[in-house]
């Protein structure tokens, strides 16, 4: 019988190594960025065409490569780095794999040029999947410069399964910038279809911080630094009125590295407790040093996921840090910093707190009757002459606004649809909806409805998503402009990432109502608003959608008119989270069945459920 086990050729392993290894064109960046830092540059040009489908290329001033080391780089498992496996829980630089070169090589044309400063000569090779073609020497500046062209042109099912230029060129600026604020003391350049992105001079972090995200962090972060014999701690914190609802500006180093970490994120949040809002995220770059016998990098291909190994230490001395950071910048109102936390000895315990377990005795005896209202001259005197207003209102709903609650439900009556829904939705609503019903509002959320049958249930944030999903996709599929001009224009700062996003898909949220013109290379002017939406909340408006943009279009699953649809229902439907007068409430039921699909969402969740009267029993008695 024929044997049936062979040895791949070496052209599909790096194939198969590069798919753990170039996922996309951010990928490449990343892995010849950490090379060129591991070269020891101190300045590094970046240049990419087509968001890294034509060309991606590095050029570095580090210490190059003599000719034998140049063409080793392109070998797999082949590292300046490891001689022994106790060498991997010691590592401190950047790329150490072995296989990054040969794995982009692999599916794209290279060509290097290398030559260290002894040399008189320097060195080039080409490699087109993963056979070279070219070795010669070549007269060049010292340093490595590396091109990358056509990537994935030998794999098209992969090239088929990039996102647009928008969203691949954001994933390369996530990974520029990773690299360019854990190395703030080398100069770095980014320039894109011959467009200068990012010019960013060697300095401290706080200038790269500015460099990167804009001149107004300069006043909007506070120094954060604590020093401990098991880690040391330092960067910038965003100052509380500074958080954002939107994430993306949240950065962990771990030894110059970095990382993803929700564990220590929630160490951060945590130490915020009190002084941001639910829901927002601070800003922070945070470089954490700590001997590498202490974690484990090898855990993620990408190595941006690490393992401690004593979390819960790293998780405290991090917390108490910004805790301690938030108060000495008077970012607080109170902070205990006088707590001892005992880290690096468990055996240590913190003293006991002291409560004062005595109760506090009345002013009055509660046996005897309650003392008397002071008299008029008296409340004259206390100047408290008006105290009954304190009281208005609370005795009695206002009319206008009629306040509901479980023990006195609104009686409406929605009204008969002025359109009949699609014949192919399902509907499980019958002719009750015509009738005259009882409904109320609950934690302004749910919305319950009594009907012939039983009681509907009604998800208010899924109604809403369903409603202005319709309306938003009508308005982008006719192009009809409905919009509201802002008296003040307000100012929006964005990266170079969402202001790429932003120019790819200003056709579609211009015709959603939202007109804005760009300020510089960082800012937008925004000018109008969709003309449901408030004009006082402008601002934190526009960052949610271009958040909501920001996420949904890595992922493109619809096509682009139902994608925008789809985020600008998501993100608003939640801003209708409100208390509803019996109009309100009456309006929303009667926009949700004349829908295109009153059941469900258009993610697919469901809207309302109907409880009919014998399962109400049956939860009364369970």
């Amino acid at each position: 019988m024929q044997d049936i086990i062979k040895l791949l050729p070496d052209a599909i392993a790096n194939q198969i190594a590069a798919g753990e290894v170039v996922q996309r064109p951010a990928s490449v960046v990343k892995e010849l960025l950490e090379n060129a830092i591991d070269a020891q540059a101190k300045s590094i040009q970046v240049i990419i065409k087509d968001a890294g489908r034509t060309l991606i290329q590095v050029i570095d001033d580090g210490g190059g490569m003599s000719e034998t080391d140049a063409r080793m780089s392109f070998e797999r498992h082949a590292t300046s780095k490891i001689r022994h496996a106790d060498d991997l829980f010691q590592i401190r630089t950047m790329g150490f794999r072995g296989e990054a070169l040969a794995s982009i090589a692999a599916v794209a044309q290279v060509e290097m040029r290398t030559r260290r400063a002894s040399d008189e000569i320097g060195t080039l090779l080409r490699v087109e999947g993963s056979d070279l073609k070219t070795q010669e020497s070549v007269a060049c500046l010292p340093g490595t410069n590396i091109l990358v062209k056509n990537l994935f042109f030998n794999v098209p099912a992969r090239r088929n399964f990039l996102k647009t230029n928008s969203v691949e060129m954001r994933h390369i600026l996530d990974e520029f910038q990773r690299v360019a604020l854990a190395n703030p003391e080398v100069t770095f350049s980014l320039y894109h279809n011959d467009t200068e992105v990012y010019n960013l001079y060697a300095g401290k972090l706080v200038r790269r911080i500015v460099d990167i995200f804009g001149k107004n962090y300069r006043e909007s972060v506070v120094y954060c630094q604590e020093e401990t014999p098991f880690l040391n701690i330092k960067g910038y914190i965003g100052k509380p009125d500074f958080a954002r609802k939107a994430r993306g500006e949240q950065f962990f180093f771990v030894n110059s590295r970095y990382i993803k970490h929700s564990y220590l994120h929630h160490a951060v949040l945590s130490a915020y407790e009190g002084t941001i809002s639910e829901g927002s995220h601070p800003f922070y770059v945070l470089m954490l040093e700590i001997d590498p016998s202490h974690i484990d990098i090898n855990i993620h291909p990408t190595k941006t996921e690490i393992k401690f190994d004593d979390e819960r230490s790293v998780y405290a001395l991090l917390m108490a840090a910004v805790k301690k950071a938030v108060g000495v910048n008077h970012l607080a109102s109170t902070i205990d910093f006088e707590s001892n936390v005992n880290f690096l000895n468990p055996t240590a315990k913190a003293p006991s707190p002291r409560w004062d377990t005595k109760p506090l005795a009345p002013k009055w005896d509660p046996a005897a009757a309650p003392p008397p209202l002071p008299s008029s001259a008296e409340r004259d005197d206390s100047n408290l002459s008006n105290w009954q207003k304190l009281y208005e209102g609370f005795q009695r709903p206002q009319p206008t606004q009629p306040q509901l609650d479980l023990e006195t439900p609104t009686e409406i009556v929605a009204p008969a649809p002025t359109t009949s829904p699609p014949s192919n939705v399902p509907l499980v609503v019958d002719e009750e909806l015509k009738t005259r019903r009882l409904a109320l509002q609950v934690h302004n959320r749910y919305i319950v409805s009594s009907m012939m049958s039983g009681m509907m249930l009604i998800d208010q944030r899924a109604a809403y998503e369903r409603i202005l999903y319709d309306r938003y996709l009508k308005q982008l599929q006719s192009t009809t402009t409905s919009a509201q001009q802002l008296l003040f224009p307000v100012t929006v700062r964005v990266s170079p990432a969402d202001l790429t996003l932003l120019r790819e898909m200003q056709g579609e949220i211009s015709t959603l109502g939202f007109d804005f013109d760009e300020l510089g290379t960082d800012t937008l002017v925004l000018r109008s608003l969709p003309t449901d939406l408030p004009a006082d909340h402008a601002q934190a408006i526009f960052e949610d959608i271009i958040e909501q943009l920001r996420r949904s279009t890595a992922d493109l699953k619809l096509n682009r008119l139902e994608n925008t649809a789809l985020t600008m229902a998501r993100r608003l439907a939640s801003r209708f989270l409100v208390r509803h007068s019996a109009e309100e409430m009456e309006k929303l039921m009667g926009e949700l069945f004349v829908s295109s699909n009153p059941n469900h969402t258009p993610s697919g969740e469901p809207i309302f459920k109907i409880l009919p009267l014998e399962k109400l029993s049956h939860l009364l008695k369970s």
